[in-house]
């Protein structure tokens, strides 16, 4: 197992073909579950833990890993199900997202998996939304289950989703009364958060839920003789998404005349400098970390001011 995510950086080649790695697990029973590999860190069998009193049930205690002392939820107990038992022969996923560190205890780790995103499908219609379901796909005949670890993350530790006083300017939040952003998000925890974010500026959005979705929704505006550029001040896309991630919407775009000038920021829970690096080859315009209200303000903020001139004393 200490191996199992030997050169996961090296894996780069796969993004902006609309393929992803996951890194297959089980948790109580046989159901199989999935995460992002460019999520994940390492994976341990679970070592010492040290309880912490009063601190969230789905925390089992604290760890010290490498220097470094990380938080070990209990992902079953986190999504609903039985507290994982035996747990010093369970396993670890250390993931890095959202600009934090933290560690998934699971029961069993399998194998990591080549898939093409079009294979990951949203959750059925008709499950509610109280689940933990980001998307699912099939792995030799059998469902995989990808849970939505940003909804685990917000419910255990939430995040400030507080705009601080003074990152908006009143002249800018009068300048974006009638300017509108696209929001493209597989997350309903991450779209309600963009959108309560960039509302709060003062633009009008529209939210739409993979790239698939995103992409179709633009070709059907440009068919019909909508200025795509014109109508959006920026389109913020989530990068993992079923269908269509959003290297592969963004290169898209930039391959049609129609679409070409409209400005994208890519908005991701990933972490690593190698996401610079993409938004230069497949075309984006910005990238920001998720999540962090106070940059995603100025970003729209400075794109406010960029489109209308306006100019703040």
């Amino acid at each position: 197992m200490a191996g199992v995510l030997d050169g996961v950086n090296q894996r780069t080649q796969l993004v902006g073909q609309n393929r992803l790695e996951l890194l297959l697990f089980q948790l109580n029973g046989d159901q199989v579950y999935g995460i992002n590999v460019f999520k994940v860190k390492e994976v341990l069998q679970c070592p010492e833990l040290t309880v912490m009193p009063q601190s969230n049930q789905v925390v089992r205690g604290i760890a010290h890993i490498r220097g470094g002392t990380i938080s070990m939820m209990d992902l079953s107990l986190a999504t609903g199900q039985a507290a994982l038992e035996d747990v010093e022969n369970c396993f670890v996923i250390i993931t890095e997202y959202n600009n934090a560190t933290q560690g998934f205890l699971v029961k069993a780790v399998e194998r990591i998996i080549n898939i093409n995103w079009e294979s990951i499908h949203p959750p059925p219609k008709g499950s509610g939304s109280a689940h933990y379901l980001t998307a699912v796909t099939e792995v030799d005949g059998k469902l995989v289950e990808i849970i939505d670890v940003e909804k685990v993350l917000s419910e255990v530790s939430p995040v400030i989703e507080e705009i601080s006083e003074g990152v908006i300017e009143e002249d800018v939040s009068i300048a974006a009364s009638e300017l509108h952003v696209l929001i493209v998000d597989d997350s309903a925890i991450a779209r309600k958060q963009i959108k309560r974010c960039v509302e709060t500026v003062g633009v009008e959005t529209t939210l739409l839920n993979d790239g698939r979705q995103a992409l179709d929704y633009l070709n059907s505006l440009a068919d019909s003789g909508e200025d795509v550029k014109s109508k959006f001040l920026v389109m913020i896309s989530d990068i993992e998404m079923p269908e269509m991630d959003g290297y592969t919407l963004t290169a898209a775009v930039r391959n049609d005349p129609r679409l070409a000038g409209l400005h994208v920021v890519l908005h991701t829970s990933l972490s690593g400098v190698f996401n610079q690096a993409m938004v230069k080859k497949v075309g984006a315009d910005n990238f920001l970390a998720k999540f962090n209200p106070d940059q995603l303000a100025t970003m729209v903020s400075d794109r406010i001011k960029d489109v209308t001139g306006t100019t703040v004393e």
